[in-house]
């Protein structure tokens, strides 16, 4: 029988130690131990992205990676964006560009666009595209999305 195992992580600066079972998923300790409930739970079989999070500067589904997996990580959840009450310059480019709709698959398409703009500071069109092809809208047509990114892209080069 595997036995539970007490784990470290750190969330948007925040350290975090809770006791979990060997199959909990990443996800489910972020949500349920952390309450950070930014991070949706769509498909549960990593096609969506709606759960994507930065492990160590790298996008991960989080309801792929088991939580014993995140021990000693540092991870960034959407909730770690936004500083001193002020959205980052990728959240207001969403809200300013109609880069959201029903909102479910935001939390995922900012992380990856952010880890994308980490990356790549001025992405083309066909770039930012292919970086954020692991997230699924069901709503939009992807036009406002990428335009949000180019959006968020051109105002974090000005600062």
């Amino acid at each position: 029988m595997a036995r539970s195992r007490t784990i470290t992580v750190r969330i948007n600066g925040t350290e975090y130690t809770g006791t979990v079972e060997p199959r909990r998923l990443l996800v489910d300790f972020v949500r349920e131990e952390c309450g950070l409930t930014g991070t949706h739970i769509g498909c549960e079989h990593g096609m969506c992205g709606a759960c994507t999070i930065l492990m160590n500067g790298m996008g991960v589904r989080s309801c792929l990676v088991f939580a014993v997996q995140a021990d000693g990580a540092e991870l960034l959840t959407v909730e770690g964006l936004a500083k001193d009450g002020q959205l980052h310059p990728l959240q207001q480019a969403f809200w300013e560009e109609h880069g959201l709709q029903c909102g479910f698959c935001t939390p995922g398409m900012l992380m990856s666009a952010y880890e994308l703009l980490q990356q790549n500071p001025d992405p083309t069109e066909e770039e930012i595209r292919i970086g954020i092809s692991g997230n699924l809208c069901r709503c939009t047509g992807y036009y406002h999305i990428v335009k949000s990114i180019q959006a968020a892209a051109k105002a974090l080069r000005g600062r």
